[in-house]
């Protein structure tokens, strides 16, 4: 891989993923796992939802993604009260030219933070399904591009708690990969709290320099679509997703979106891996992160004490794992111990 074709080496990725990581380990302790999910989502070109209790760090991770990123950033406080138009723009009349004038609004951005985004009417949550689908607004006939790479991060609250509603299956689907913080444990919330007081009150956000900017992240994410995988691969992907829309156990199985994004986050895991193609455990890997938010269970399931997560331990049992593909090394040698062993 090299520059000439809009790509960066391996080598490359992960150093500049490693700047990220620890620039996000200033602001957030103890999380690299949800780190290298978000690195995932958005070396795949996807949208990230986090969801959790208020005060775990949603927001300070999202937001030390962004500074990470020399590219333009907006963030939308998500409130009952917010209107479509909020988000997406408004065509206002001019009366000197005695034309519309369109009016972009926080959407357009390289990064957008929806901040408690289930706090909004669904009215609302539905201004971003053309945003985060195809990347354009529509206002008035009129549709506008968005800027590339386009993500969003979106942090919401449990449905359980008060002043929340429960986002569409359309707009859940829509997200890559749905991740929880939970709590540090105590050791990590001990380094928080010393990042976080004293310094004569300087957050250790506002510390925070950029380690790449927008036309590498475009060759990030163009280098990680190039990462190979195999016929065998693909067919496990369809199968695991396949298990889910015949489960009796699930009312709403993965969609063919869900598929497509399981296999460009495994091209990324293995990305960050090291790696120029992907394995099976890659995918075996993402499976809960990537198709959990998007299942619904079956009436009755959880009388049963049947959860989504239950489910999809019992897919991974059941639906068989592709075997290495034969070596063609000569009788009496070693076969070397790279390449992709489902190659196809």
């Amino acid at each position: 891989m090299s520059a000439t074709d809009g790509t960066v080496s391996l080598e490359q990725l992960l150093r500049i993923t490693e700047g990220i990581r620890n620039n996000v380990d200033q602001v957030v302790k103890g999380k690299e796992q949800v780190v290298t999910t978000a690195l995932v989502v958005m070396l795949s070109g996807g949208h990230l939802l986090l969801e959790d209790v208020p005060g775990v760090g949603k927001t300070m991770l999202s937001k030390a993604l962004a500074r990470s990123i020399d590219a333009s950033v907006h963030r939308i406080q998500f409130t009952p009260d917010l209107m479509p138009s909020d988000v997406t723009g408004i065509s206002v009349f001019d009366p000197e030219t005695r034309r519309f004038e369109f009016r972009p609004g926080p959407v357009f951005a390289h990064l957008v933070i929806a901040d408690e985004i289930n706090r909004a009417s669904p009215k609302t949550q539905s201004a971003l399904l053309e945003c985060m689908e195809e990347h354009q607004v529509t206002v008035d006939d009129t549709t506008y591009p968005l800027g590339s790479p386009f993500m969003v991060v979106a942090t919401q609250n449990p449905v359980e708690m008060e002043g929340t509603f429960s986002l569409p299956e359309a707009q859940r689907d829509r997200f890559t990969a749905r991740i929880s913080m939970g709590y540090p444990d105590p050791s990590a919330e001990v380094a928080m709290l010393a990042a976080h007081t004293g310094h004569g009150g300087v957050s250790p956000l506002d510390t925070l320099q950029p380690v790449t900017d927008v036309a590498q992240m475009r060759a990030l994410i163009t280098t990680v679509a190039q990462v190979h995988v195999s016929d065998a691969v693909r067919h496990y992907a369809v199968a695991l997703a396949h298990a889910t829309r015949v489960s009796p156990h699930l009312a709403l199985g993965a969609s063919p979106r869900a598929t497509i994004q399981l296999v460009r986050s495994a091209q990324a895991l293995a990305a960050l891996r090291g790696r120029s193609f992907v394995l099976p455990d890659d995918v075996r890997d993402l499976v809960g992160t990537v198709l959990s938010h998007r299942l619904v269970l079956a009436p009755g399931a959880h009388t049963t004490g049947t959860s989504v997560a239950s489910v999809l331990e019992e897919v991974l049992r059941t639906v068989a794992v592709p075997t290495p593909a034969p070596t063609t090394a000569a009788p009496g040698t070693s076969s070397p111990a790279t390449g992709d062993p489902t190659r196809a």
